[in-house]
């Protein structure tokens, strides 16, 4: 006797229905475990290789900044380098210019210019023996001090500013390089 005989007539193709959809549930509910088995491993190698990828692009961006950093650290130090250089050339050109304003206020030194023969009528100033220069003995007037202590605040003025234009200058080529 088989189980099917057990059981009444109506009810067999029922029984028969039930344990055939059991089987096939069970097939599906397990196709359906190995599948997610099989997409978790597949879903956690793509998620390693994108973390892989991810830690090589975060390592080259790194390595990226560290280089960008030495530069800047470089460019600072030549800049400094730079600024030094330039403000020790301006101290030095005002150290020259206030030696030149003392020798011009105590007399120790005058300022003459040149003049043109024609218009010296009787201002000559006579050369001092036995120098030598390029003027071949053109006529000079000396200037008073007052004036002189003006022309070389003019020229300390100015070259101040070409002491600055020249640190400008190597600030920018410092940059662009």
């Amino acid at each position: 006797m088989s189980i099917l005989d057990l059981m009444p007539a109506p009810v067999r193709p029922w029984a028969i229905a039930l344990v055939l959809l059991s089987i096939a549930g069970a097939g599906a509910a397990g196709s359906w475990v190995i599948q997610d088995w099989r997409y978790g491993n597949a879903m956690a190698e793509q998620a390693r290789q994108s973390a892989d990828v991810a830690r090589a692009a975060a390592e080259a961006t790194v390595g990226a900044l560290v280089i960008e950093q030495e530069k800047r650290l470089a460019l600072e130090g030549h800049l400094k380098d730079n600024d030094e250089s330039h403000y020790r050339k301006l101290s030095d050109a005002q150290k020259a210019q206030q030696r030149l304003s003392d020798r011009l206020a105590t007399a120790d030194l005058r300022l003459s210019v040149l003049i043109d023969a024609d218009s010296a009528s009787g201002c000559d100033v006579p050369k001092a023996a036995g120098t030598g220069g390029v003027d071949h003995a053109a006529v000079r007037a000396r200037l008073d001090a007052a004036h002189a202590q003006r022309i070389i605040a003019i020229t300390d003025t100015g070259d101040r500013g070409l002491i600055a234009l020249q640190a400008c200058q190597a600030y920018v080529r410092a940059l662009t390089q």
